[in-house]
């Protein structure tokens, strides 16, 4: 079963809807953190006392009615709150589309000023995930209109973009996650060999770490890794600077060795009923994955 196919899977608003039915099975139990606020905090809990950091992904995407998406601002408004209650070491991350972009733009930035204004007196940040082509550039745009007030809001640039590294030049000393890319783009905007999107990764992480910028190198890919790592160490950059992160559930002794090893270590955990979309993505980027997923439905 190819990429495609799944990544076609991912947009079916029929199949999503039935998932939210189903709960956490087809082996989404083994990536997703649960369903409620409660039972991710726990998650997180167990993270923190590992020696992770966490990022919370309260999942959904492309909601085309308000009231869902003042229901998603608001939702993101209680996670912020659980954190701090619980006192746990974590981010949140958050979809502009959820918040109401393809609605408004306007409802989209009412949501995100609420969210920062909270982050901020709490102390946290948060990271602006990175959608599909079609809301790029306006991602960028809100962002950097952002910034103009908050320091604590930064996103995530993929290196599937053949623009990728020009456009990380108006985002010196933006906190950024570095991606490879999970959405499926046209040829003419976005890199299909993984030799040259892995290439174009650490050209964007080399350029923002020289930039000065705090750099999130999000990836399972133990050659990157090794690659950054050399990078670091030879170019005197100080590990406060940047962080490795992965997906929940995946790499697990990966991530504890990196930890183990002194390096700032962030896990991306998703949670939610909203959790199909997410899912099929993760079986499109590695046949791995849907091995792993078959396991999971077996273990059930």
């Amino acid at each position: 079963m190819s990429r495609h196919f799944f990544l076609f899977l991912s947009k079916n608003k029929a199949l999503n809807k039935s998932a939210k039915k189903w709960g956490l099975r087809l082996g989404a139990a083994k990536v997703v953190a649960g369903v409620t606020i409660d039972e991710v905090m726990q998650s997180i809990q167990q993270l923190n006392e590992q020696g992770l950091k966490a990022t919370i992904d309260h999942l959904g995407e492309f909601v085309t009615e308000r009231e869902e998406a003042e229901n998603a601002g608001s939702a993101c408004l209680d996670i912020l709150e659980a954190i701090k209650r619980n006192n746990i070491d974590s981010h949140v991350s958050v979809k502009l589309t959820k918040l109401g972009l393809d609605i408004s733009r306007e409802l989209c930035m009412e949501n995100m000023r609420s969210i920062l204004d909270v982050a901020k007196t709490n102390g946290n940040f948060i990271n602006i995930d990175m959608e599909d082509y079609a809301h790029y550039h306006e991602t960028l745009d809100i962002l950097l209109e952002l910034r103009q007030k908050y320091d604590n809001v930064g996103t995530v640039m993929q290196s599937y973009l053949r623009s990728g590294l020009d456009d990380l030049d108006p985002l010196q000393g933006i906190p950024l996650r570095i991606v490879k890319g999970a959405y499926q783009e046209d040829a003419a905007v976005a890199y299909q060999d993984k030799e040259d999107i892995d290439a174009n990764f650490l050209c964007m992480v080399e350029k923002h770490l020289r930039n000065g910028g705090h750099t999130a190198i999000a990836t399972h890919d133990h050659t990157i890794i090794e690659a950054v790592q050399t990078f670091t160490r030879e170019n005197n950059i100080p590990t406060e600077q940047f962080e490795f992160q992965m997906l929940y559930g995946f790499r697990q002794e990966l991530q504890h060795q990196l930890a183990d090893e002194g390096y700032t270590f962030r896990t991306y955990v998703p949670f939610g009923q909203d959790w199909y979309g997410y899912f099929m993505r993760r079986l499109a980027e590695r046949p791995q994955n849907i091995v792993f997923a078959v396991r999971g439905m077996i273990s059930k």
